[in-house]
This record gives C-alpha cells, sequence and structure tokens, in this order.
C-alpha cells in the first residue's frame, strides 16, 4: 500500500482523472465491450483510484473468468464470500454435465446458484457505479454482455434509542435512527397494512443520497402525492447530506421564520400522521422524519396526548398553549408598562417595581435586551457543551451570574424573573424549530414596545397574526383548522376532544378516506353505559 507521500505526491503531479472528464450524472453509457478487462478498465477509469474499492478475480464453476467489485467499507463481507463467491466458485448438483451459454449464464447464476436476496442484471455503467457505491456488489463476467448487482449493504448503525429531542411520557420509547433501511422496518411495524406505500429514489450529484417518501393508499389526498414528488423531482444539488437538506428545498415560504414542514424522530408520530392523510419523507443517513402538510397547531400537540384521557390531555394542552403565548409577548409588555404606562399597574406592586429599579443604570428597554441576549447566548452554550458540563454551566449562569447582575445593580430583581419565566415558557413548546422561531419574534416586539409602548406590541401582535394567515403548507392553510373555521378540527385543535368526539380525518388534508372510525365506535360510551350484569331467574 502506497504511503501517504506517495499518494500526496501522485495527486499534485495531476495523475488523478480531472472531475470533467467522468461520467456526468444522467448520462447513459453501456459497456458494450463483453470483454472482461475492457468492463474493469472502464468502471476503473469512472471510480478513479480508491483503496477501499476491491476487485475480487475468480473463475465462476473453476473456468469463466469473472470479478466481483465493492466497496469494502459499506458491504457485508461474511454474505459476499457465503453467498456470492463460495457457491459460484462449485458447480451446482443441478447444473452438472450442462451446456450453459455465456448469454444465458447470468439467469443461471441468479437463478440456480447465487443465494442473496436482491440480485438484477444490468448493463448500463451509470446504474452499476451507484450500485457499488451504495453498497452493491457488481458481478462481471468475462465474455457475457450483462452484469450482475447483488444486495450486499451493510452500514454500521447505533442501537435504536429513545428520541434526544421529543421526550416521552406515555408511549412507544423507539426513536429513528440514520439507516433508511431501519427506519422504515420501525414505521412497517406500526402500520401492517397493504396499503403503505414507500417510493424510495436517491437524490443529490454526488452523495445520491436516497429519499424515500411514504403514504396511505386509499387515505391521502394523490394531489398531495403528485406535489410532493414533484417537489422532489426539482431538487438538482450536489449533496444531501440530511432531511434538513430536503425541507429548505420544499417549504413554500423559506423567508419566513416559522416552520412550514414539521420533523420528528418518532416512528409513531409518523404513523399517526400517515394515518391521517399526510405524508412522511424520510432521507437516508438522517433520523428525522419530514410530515408534510403541517398546521401551526401541530407544534404544541404531542403524541402523549392522545395516549393520556382526554381531561387530561386538554389542560397540559392549554398549558402549553399559554406559555406560548407568555414567552412570546411578556419582555415586550412588561417594556411597554414599565417605560409608557406604569400607572396600570397596581400601586403596591408599581413601588415594588420602583424600588427593584433604583439605582439600575439603563432604561426598561436596554435592560430586558440585555438580560435576553444574555439568555440566548447561555442557551446556545449550554446545547453546543457536553451535556455534563452543560447542566452545570446552565446552574452557574443563572443563579450565580444572575444573582451577582442584581447585586451589582446591572438590572432589576424583576427583570430576571420577567427573562427567567419567558425562558421557561418557551421550553414548553414541544416543537423546537418552532420555539425557535418564537424567540426571534421576541426580539422585534420588544424594540416595538421600546418605541411606541402598548400600541407597539398590538402593532407587532397583528403583522404577526397577518403573516400567520397569509402561510401555507402544499396548500394547506397554515392556521387550519381555525381559518377556516372547522369544527371538527378545532376541537382537536385547542383542546383535546374525546376519541368518540372526532370520528373523522382533517378536513383540510381532503382525505381520500374521511372516516377513521365505525359509526358504531364514534358513538359515546355513555350510550352504552354499564348495567351490571343481567341475573336469570330461577324456574
Amino acid at each position: 500500500m502506497s504511503s501517504w507521500k506517495q499518494i500526496f505526491e501522485t495527486y499534485k503531479a495531476g495523475k488523478h482523472e480531472p472531475v470533467e472528464s467522468r461520467m456526468t450524472p444522467g448520462t447513459t453509457v453501456q459497456l458494450a465491450s463483453p470483454s472482461l478487462e475492457d468492463k474493469l478498465e472502464a468502471i476503473h477509469s469512472f471510480l478513479g483510484e480508491s483503496d477501499d474499492l476491491i476487485v475480487r478475480r475468480f473463475r465462476v464453476f473453476g473456468e469463466i473468468e469473472a470479478a466481483a467489485i465493492f466497496m469494502a467499507s459499506v458491504v457485508d463481507h461474511i454474505l459476499i464470500h457465503e453467498a456470492i463467491l463460495k457457491p459460484l466458485m462449485n458447480i451446482p448438483p443441478q447444473l452438472n454435465f450442462k451446456v450453459i451459454d455465456l448469454k444465458e449464464l447470468p439467469d443461471v447464476l441468479l437463478k440456480d446458484c447465487l443465494l442473496v436476496t436482491g440480485g438484477m442484471k444490468e448493463t448500463e455503467a451509470e446504474k452499476l457505479l451507484n450500485s457499488i457505491m451504495q453498497g452493491s456488489t457488481v458481478l462481471l463476467i468475462d465474455g457475457a454482455p450483462e452484469s450482475l448487482v447483488l444486495q450486499t449493504r451493510k452500514i454500521e448503525k447505533r442501537g435504536i434509542e429513545q428520541p434526544q429531542t421529543e421526550q416521552v411520557i406515555r408511549g412507544a420509547r423507539e426513536g429513528f435512527v440514520e439507516v433508511l433501511e431501519t427506519n422504515l422496518s420501525l414505521l412497517r411495524g406500526r402500520l401492517q397494512s397493504n396499503d403503505l406505500r414507500i417510493k424510495i429514489s436517491p437524490i443529490g450529484r454526488r452523495t445520491r443520497s436516497r429519499v424515500a417518501v411514504c403514504y396511505i393508499e386509499g387515505i391521502v389526498n394523490p394531489q398531495l402525492v403528485d406535489e410532493a414528488l414533484s417537489r422532489l423531482s426539482k431538487i438538482d444539488t450536489d449533496a444531501i447530506i440530511d432531511a434538513g437538506y430536503i425541507e429548505q428545498f420544499i417549504e413554500d415560504h423559506p423567508m419566513s421564520p416559522f416552520p412550514q414542514i414539521q420533523s420528528t424522530e418518532r416512528p409513531d408520530k409518523t404513523a399517526a400522521a400517515l394515518i391521517e392523510g399526510r405524508v412522511a419523507i424520510m432521507v437516508d443517513n438522517s433520523p428525522f422524519a419530514l410530515i408534510i402538510p403541517t398546521v401551526f397547531a401541530q407544534f404544541y400537540q404531542t403524541l402523549d396526548d392522545y395516549t393520556e384521557r382526554f381531561m387530561i390531555a386538554s389542560l397540559i394542552r392549554m398549558v402549553r398553549l399559554i406559555a406560548l403565548i407568555f414567552s412570546l409577548i411578556t419582555p415586550a409588555l412588561y417594556v411597554s408598562v414599565i417605560s409608557f404606562n406604569p400607572e396600570l399597574l397596581p400601586t403596591d406592586f408599581a413601588v415594588a417595581v420602583a424600588g427593584g429599579r433604583a439605582g439600575v443604570p439603563f432604561p426598561a428597554f436596554i435592560e430586558v435586551l440585555i438580560i435576553e441576549v444574555s439568555m440566548e447566548v447561555l442557551r446556545e452554550a449550554t446545547i453546543r457543551l457536553p451535556q455534563m458540563i452543560g447542566g452545570a454551566l446552565s446552574i452557574v449562569g443563572v443563579l450565580v451570574i444572575g444573582q451577582a447582575a442584581v447585586s451589582a445593580g446591572f438590572c432589576s430583581p424583576i427583570t430576571v424573573v420577567i427573562v427567567a419565566l419567558t425562558t421557561i415558557g418557551s421550553f414548553a413548546t414541544p416543537a423546537y424549530n418552532a420555539a425557535i422561531a418564537l424567540r426571534m419574534l421576541r426580539f422585534p416586539l420588544i424594540f416595538l414596545a421600546g418605541t411606541f409602548g402598548l400600541y407597539g406590541v398590538m402593532i407587532g401582535l397583528i403583522l404577526i397574526v397577518n403573516h400567520l394567515l397569509s402561510l401555507e403548507s402544499f396548500g394547506v392553510p397554515y392556521v387550519a383548522p381555525i381559518v377556516p373555521g372547522s369544527w371538527q378540527g378545532i376541537k382537536d385543535s385547542l383542546m383535546r376532544g374525546p376519541l368518540w368526539w372526532i370520528p373523522n380525518r382533517p378536513s383540510y388534508l381532503h382525505p381520500v378516506n374521511k372516516r377513521r372510525q365505525a359509526k358504531k365506535t364514534a358513538k359515546s360510551p355513555m350510550d352504552s353505559a354499564f348495567k351490571g350484569p343481567t341475573r336469570k331467574e330461577n324456574p
């Protein structure tokens, strides 16, 4: 094996093949020559020199020259040895004393010799090369016009664990991982329906990342599936590293701070979305699934709401909604009241606030702005640090630095309380990307409150509401089901009604099959209240 110095000198001398001279995606090149050496030379010219590219030469049945080509880092070596090389080097009993034409040899090998679960014949060079890069083994046979593509992919993966970004209280403890096949198996395990459809196609000229579109035929609106596939087909880029790349390419309003596509690590949440009539998009090497279309109400709802009794779930959902509103407007309201309308405060409270602010050198607007920025820096530092250090830093930042700032006269105690409550309220939002949007909008509201008082806060809120009303996600209004009004949908947005109150799927999704419960099931349990066992009279 060459040393790194030799590799560097060879590369710098220009002996490597220019990228422009290699095959570009979308071209169709046929390996016309049946000669094994010509095929190997053509493949080497396309793939270049790579130390993990393995070319294993052998003789089929001890007579015909052949070569198995694969990438050592993404294949199952035991499978290649036991299911490909070993069977091909020995003649199976059913083929003894048979004369096999070279044109028929690929078919004979697939049907009588090879033990792999997936295999196909191929002649196009582009498909052969893509198969090698994705973990398949390509079998080239001297004199045969067709080559074989055999599935031998094996990628090291982490075990299935509890989702890190979505905590589970009452529900499944399984989360998606980075391997697409594993994620699809988790989804199939929950949706054992013959109507579940999965369409897989690669995206990215360099990465060739496999993207899966999942939906339930007979429930989902066909126009939604067509729109999703159409937007994905228009993506032409070098690399798709994560599902977040796909999200940015296909969302309706990329300049909006509000996310129009929901991402989740939970297979049960994805399955529930498919049953409602939505579409899920998953990307290989990403543990997140994208759910479309998305409405704003989904960002303060969790799947745990449906596993708890409806009264408890409704109460918790209302608490989340209050915390969401609280985290958005509380600092702006504080600044506007302290700076412009202190007469709105009760006398005793106003005296306490004035006493706490005595000696603070900054106006309320600058004071709140400094503390808010400090909390954002502290929050970001806590996320990026290792978990053990991050927890200690959050305690030090909140307690020690906050108390020191109050003692030094840089801020008042009431400001620290307001900012702390605002930060805690933002943590109550289940969706991280939606919480970030509210954190961003908090600063314009503070500026408006410091400039125009309560009028500025109202103007800011009106602009935010108008912006929400203007958004759409794949043709669905972002604030549905409130606008357009749907009583059936409101029973599962602001509150979590009993399951028998919501027998239909969301109307704004326009599903083919609108009903998800039978009429008998959908009736209130009070219609068939338990009356106790009947006792037969003795004859």
